[in-house]
Formats: structure tokens, C-alpha cells, sequence
């Protein structure tokens, strides 16, 4: 049996403020569709989404809950560009799909906007994003960023700031600087993921909630999409598993779960705080994250507690592991409380690099979103429902990024895993 499935949604700050939606039925007979989407988070969404406006017939299929991997647990930051530098890309695919892919990651924050206003989602979205330097050396590197898209891609949105400049904004002393993004932002990611549902809910789109799929049969361009108790006939199949895809049988991936590293990320909720006391920590509304490696991340919930997230090792205990970072960035919360403390899986490859693509030619995936996953996840659902439709141009950029694989198993993984951390750990003390 795959470990999620026919697990409900587990406690964290976003299921207790979660917005009201239905639990969805099984799916407990043989049913026919144009698309069948093996996953119900914002990428199987946004592709189920983008399809279903199209006049497509669209069958979503969830091994537990709507929501209930990254897409509901999330830090909620969505930052334009990718986690891997643009130089990375330009070496692989050129200047020019370079550019092409730039321009992407800005219309992946476009439609969480879009969508949010057409489909009147109430999720919290608020724009507003920086990323903090822990020394000069660090500085000089977003300083080298903001030049570099000013430069070469013409982005207005960026700022940077200096020591002084950030403290007006940040209760923080621990930063010598930072680069400020007016146009990313951050969100309830749960309630964004629901009100994704509800509006494919409402174009007519069938999720089956409880249904894990554990096999595929394709053959000719028909496909069997397979649960523990019955099937999807379809055409198309998409693979929007993300995290996940490494517990799912390799006859249904093929291989691609090697593409993906078994990465958690912890995030702690304190208690609601003061006006005054939220104001000092952060009195502009946006959402940071510092420019380690192994990075924390953290902004100010519609009702003031403060969400710190990061990628630590946590086998002293989540909450104390997570508290001791809180405090070093903000040792004036010394007497507050942790309502919450979670953590949870997400798709990281090995270089940073996005990993979309085909199985087979009516087969189609997105993963390794590696950090940016709130913002990307929208326009891989929109690439993929593309190349359904027949345009595969955008689709086939991604498929030319290089994206490393990682051989022996979930075991080989973890080792790796702890190997690189303990590696970038070692680098974020000494760079």
C-alpha cells in the first residue's frame, strides 16, 4: 500500500484555517474521460483547470486528500525565476530559451493572479518578497542578481537594500542587506489549493477524493488509469504525484522518480501576536527567505503569527529544532508560544533544475520544482494542458534541461540527502 494513501490531512496551521470544502467521493466504478490527473495539488489542478476551459473532460484522482502533500503544507512563497542561476540554462538551451523561460517564470506569478481574482479565491495573496543577506560576500551575489535581470531581462521590480534600508521593514539584525521583489508574494497555500479545486469543481471536473492509483495500462493512445478498486479510461494521463512519485510503482514512473531527492520541510506557527509586536518584525506585509543553502523562510499570517520555515535536520525534535532558528533571527520572541509545528516532503532535484516532460506520448509529468513549487506548479499545469491540446513548444524547453539522476533506490536517496546537507552546511558557514 503507498504511504499516503487513504490518509487524511495532517494538523498544521493551514488545515485549522482551512476554508470550508467538501470531502469528495471514491472512486468506486469504471469512468471514461479525455484527461485523467493522478494527483490533486496545484499542479494536477492548474492542468486540470486549463484543460477543462478548453471543453476538455477532466478526472482528477487523489490517494488522500485534496491538498494533502506540499501544495497544503507549504512555506506558501511564490517567487518568480528559478532555484538554479540562469547562466545554468543559457549553457544548456541557449539565450533565447533562456529568455523563453525567464519570461515563464513571470507568468507563473501572473496566474496565481489571475486566477485568485477570476475565481475569487480567498487565500491571503499578498505581494512582496525578499531575500536576505547573512554577509557582504552574499550581498555581492544579489547585487550581481538584480543587475542581471535588470540588464538582460528588463525586470523593473527589484530593489536592493542596504542594512538600513532593511531594518525599517525587518525586526532583524542579523542581515547585512537584501534584494526585494515588489512582484512575488506569498499565500495560504491550502486555501489556494481548494479554491483551485472548487473552480475545476465548478467546470465540471470530477475529483475522486481516497483513490491511489497503483497501476497504467497504455496502449495505442488509450490508457487504463488503475485505482485499488477501479479504473480511468482515457486518453491523456497526467502525473502530478510531485514528492510523492518516489512511493509510486516503477511500471507507473518509468524512472523519473530518480529525477526527485526525499527533502522535508519544517515550519513552525506561533501564537497569534500583537499588532505592535507583528509590526516589529515584519511591518510591510512581505514574505523572506535568506540566501543559504539550507535556508529559513518565514513571514506574518493574516492573523499575525509568525510561519518560520527552513531545511534543517530535525532528529532533535521538530519543535525545538525549529524554535532555536526562530529565535536566532528574532531573539525577541524569546517568551512566545508554538501553536504549530509540521513538516512534509518536497520535490527537489539534485541541481535545482524543474523536471517536465513525457512517459509516452499521451503520458505527461511535472516535478522538482525545488522551492519554487507555489508559482510553477500553475504554469506547468498550463504547459502540460498545452501539449495536450497540441502545442508541445513550451513544453519541449523543459524537456532539454539537464536534471541528474540519482540511482539505488529511496535508501541511496536518503544517504545522499544527508550527505548534501551536512555538504551545504559546510558551505553556508564558510562562503
Amino acid at each position: 500500500m503507498l504511504n499516503f494513501a487513504h490518509q487524511e490531512h495532517r494538523r498544521s496551521y493551514y488545515f485549522d484555517t482551512r476554508n470550508p470544502f467538501p470531502l469528495l467521493p471514491a472512486l468506486t466504478q469504471v469512468e471514461s474521460a479525455d484527461v485523467c490527473v493522478v494527483g490533486a495539488g496545484f499542479f494536477g489542478l492548474s492542468a486540470a483547470l486549463e484543460l477543462a476551459q478548453k471543453g476538455k473532460s477532466v478526472i482528477v484522482l487523489e490517494g488522500a486528500r485534496v491538498g494533502f502533500g506540499a501544495s497544503g503544507r507549504s512555506g506558501g512563497q511564490a517567487i518568480n525565476g528559478f532555484e538554479e542561476g540562469i547562466d545554468e540554462y543559457i549553457k544548456h538551451i541557449g539565450e533565447e530559451n533562456a529568455h523563453k523561460l525567464w519570461d515563464m517564470s513571470l507568468e507563473a506569478i501572473d496566474i496565481i493572479d489571475e486566477r485568485v481574482a477570476k475565481f475569487h479565491i480567498q487565500c491571503d495573496w499578498k505581494k512582496g518578497y525578499a531575500t536576505l543577506a547573512l554577509n557582504e560576500r552574499r550581498m555581492e551575489d544579489l547585487i550581481a542578481i538584480e543587475k542581471e535581470s535588470h540588464e538582460r531581462f528588463g525586470y523593473q521590480h527589484m530593489q536592493l537594500w542596504d542594512k538600513k534600508k532593511l531594518k525599517q521593514h525587518l525586526g532583524s539584525d542579523i542581515y547585512v542587506g537584501a534584494l526585494f521583489d515588489s512582484n512575488s508574494g506569498h499565500l495560504h497555500p491550502l486555501n489556494y489549493c481548494l479554491g483551485l479545486a472548487k473552480a475545476c469543481l465548478d467546470l465540471g471536473v470530477r475529483i475522486f477524493e481516497q483513490s491511489p492509483v497503483i497501476d497504467i495500462h497504455n496502449q495505442a493512445l488509450r490508457a487504463e488509469v488503475i485505482t485499488d478498486v477501479a479504473k480511468v479510461v482515457c486518453r491523456d494521463v497526467v502525473l502530478a504525484t510531485n514528492a510523492y512519485i518516489t512511493e509510486m510503482p516503477k511500471k507507473i514512473h518509468q524512472g523519473i522518480a530518480n529525477k526527485i531527492l526525499p527533502v522535508e520541510s519544517c515550519i513552525i506557527a506561533t501564537e497569534p501576536l500583537s499588532q505592535a509586536m507583528a509590526d516589529s518584525l515584519i511591518n510591510n506585509g512581505m514574505s523572506v527567505c535568506d540566501s543559504n543553502y539550507l535556508l529559513d523562510y518565514y513571514r506574518l499570517s493574516a492573523d499575525n503569527r509568525l510561519l518560520f520555515g527552513s531545511d534543517i535536520d530535525t532528529h532533535k525534535g521538530l519543535e525545538e529544532a525549529m524554535r532555536k532558528g526562530m529565535l536566532h533571527v528574532f531573539p525577541q520572541l524569546e517568551d512566545v508560544k508554538i501553536d504549530y509545528a509540521w513538516k512534509g516532503p518536497i520535490d527537489m532535484t539534485m541541481n535545482s533544475t524543474p523536471h517536465f516532460g513525457r512517459l509516452a506520448p499521451n503520458i505527461f509529468f511535472a516535478h522538482g520544482y525545488s522551492g519554487h513549487g507555489v508559482a510553477l506548479t500553475g504554469l506547468a499545469g498550463r504547459i502540460v494542458a498545452e501539449a495536450i491540446l497540441g502545442d508541445d513548444a513550451r513544453l519541449s524547453i523543459f524537456e532539454q534541461l539537464h536534471v541528474p539522476s540519482v540511482y539505488g533506490g529511496n535508501l541511496v536517496k536518503k544517504l545522499a540527502t544527508a550527505i548534501g546537507t551536512r555538504y551545504y552546511r559546510f558551505l553556508d558557514k564558510y562562503r
